[in-house]
């Protein structure tokens, strides 16, 4: 039975189904040339191999993992943020913040009583923002509580250092700002704002896994990546009558002197 009261299954599924279709190109297969494309550091792949007791296959799987996940936060923050779009008196503008919660009965803001609208700046983790970034963000939402003045404005973080509904202190131009209706918020305490339901994030992570394999098994537009890069690699070391390494070393420095010899 489905036990999110807060999103419907179809939403839910739909919505990890266009989480998945984001991934976009990053599922497409890795040849040796795509894998190359911005050089890889032989050296340090081989120390990485020795140091950690990786295996060939083990360590070119974690390079090809590592060079797709570079950009799938991205992918990730379009989970969190589109997924309110779904709930009840939220929207989720094209442009100026990430999501926009409104209730005529009001929301319940710690240390501030009731707010009837509260503006979203999300970010995917706590340690994403510089100073000046913060600075910037913290500066929009005091732009908008002097025009609305019946308004909160968050900071919401997916992985937070801990769970929190606080008033967000930042530092601008040298000195300190706070105001308690500029909060730093993470990601469960924000599902419990919106849906009134405190565990509303943990019931929500418990029911993903599943939908996720359960999309993936019945889509046939979604593959999952044959990548033929370390087979590449043996071909290399065979026709060359040398090691897996001097491969790898070629794809560094295949125009060093000595190597192309």
């Amino acid at each position: 039975m489905w036990n999110l009261s807060f999103i419907s299954e179809q939403d839910f599924r739909h919505h990890v189904q266009m989480t998945i279709q984001h991934y976009g190109e990053k599922l497409a297969p890795y040849d040796l040339s795509k894998f190359n494309s911005n050089i890889v550091d032989p050296i340090k792949l081989i120390f990485d191999k020795t140091v950690y007791c990786y295996t060939w296959d083990e360590i070119i799987k974690n390079e090809i993992f590592r060079q797709r996940d570079k950009s799938n936060n991205n992918d990730i923050g379009y989970f969190h943020q589109r997924i309110f779009q779904y709930m009840p008196g939220c929207t989720v503008p094209s442009a100026g913040w990430d999501v926009i919660f409104t209730q005529e009965s009001g929301i319940e803001i710690p240390e501030c009583g009731k707010v009837k609208t509260v503006y979203v700046e999300m970010k995917n983790k706590h340690n994403t923002m510089n100073s000046a970034s913060s600075g910037k963000t913290y500066i929009k939402m005091q732009g908008q509580l002097l025009s609305d003045d019946d308004c909160a404005c968050c900071l919401v973080e997916a992985i937070a250092k801990r769970s929190q509904n606080i008033t967000w202190q930042v530092t601008v131009d040298g000195v300190k700002q706070k105001h308690r209706r500029i909060r730093r918020v993470s990601m469960d305490e924000f599902y419990k704002m919106v849906t009134g339901q405190p565990d509303a994030f943990y019931r929500m992570c418990m029911v993903l896994p599943a939908v996720i394999e359960d999309v993936l098994q019945s889509s046939d537009s979604v593959a999952t990546p044959n990548d033929t890069v370390i087979d590449e690699l043996k071909k290399i070391a065979e026709s060359k009558e040398g090691s897996f390494e001097l491969a790898l070393y070629m794809l560094g420095f295949g125009t060093y002197i000595g190597f192309g010899e």
